[in-house]
């Protein structure tokens, strides 16, 4: 069975049913006890990119922002049997050019880890088209999209369950926040619980 942990903020932790660990935006919470074979940086503001929390074991890989968008092209991949995909991430806050968001699949269900965004285009052209399970999208309202904003995007984006995230600066998650996002499959999760498939 795989497990995704929310650590809070915009951070998680994803074990595949292999036993594959993979850290996405490292920054606050607990379950950094599990050595990684990935990381994943969105992009490298400090509240997503404290890499140096997780231990790596032999051969495990750190991808940034800059190693998964080169030259307005967006890398896709396999790796530990994890299917792996960037995709765009960006607002007023953060440049296109150094931010991105991940499809992941594993073990049968995709992710969208939006990282930090408000809407962009891609939401409609390119997301709205694939099959998404989880989709955890930023709703704090002063670096990214509000949770109104964010309702409107998970309605676009059409996945089996839209999650909020990043809610409040300095906490890990706010009730009162997440509550005012709305979406068919909404689903809440507070920090040091988890989904399984």
């Amino acid at each position: 069975m795989a497990e995704l942990l929310y650590q809070g903020h915009g951070s998680f932790r994803i074990q595949t049913e292999a036993g594959t660990v993979i850290f996405v935006d490292p920054y606050v919470g607990e379950g950094y006890d599990l050595p990684a074979d990935l990381v994943l940086v969105s992009h490298e503001h400090h509240d997503h990119n404290r890499v140096e929390l997780v231990t790596l074991k032999p051969g495990g890989k750190v991808y940034r922002a800059a190693d998964c968008l080169k030259n307005g092209e967006y890398r896709a991949w396999t790796e530990f049997g994890v299917t792996i995909r960037s995709v765009a991430a960006y607002n007023q806050n953060h440049p296109k050019a150094e931010c991105v968001g991940f499809l992941l699949t594993v073990d049968g269900k995709t992710l969208y880890m939006a990282g930090d965004t408000s809407r962009t285009e891609e939401m409609e052209t390119e997301l709205a088209g694939e099959h998404i399970d989880y989709a955890f999208l930023p709703i704090d309202g002063i670096y990214n999209m509000d949770a109104a904003e964010a309702s409107e995007c998970a309605a676009v984006i059409g996945a089996v369950h839209s999650i909020p995230v990043h809610m409040k600066p300095g906490a890990l998650f706010d009730q009162e926040t997440a509550e005012r996002f709305q979406a068919d499959g909404r689903l809440i999760v507070k920090p040091g619980e988890t989904l399984n498939w």
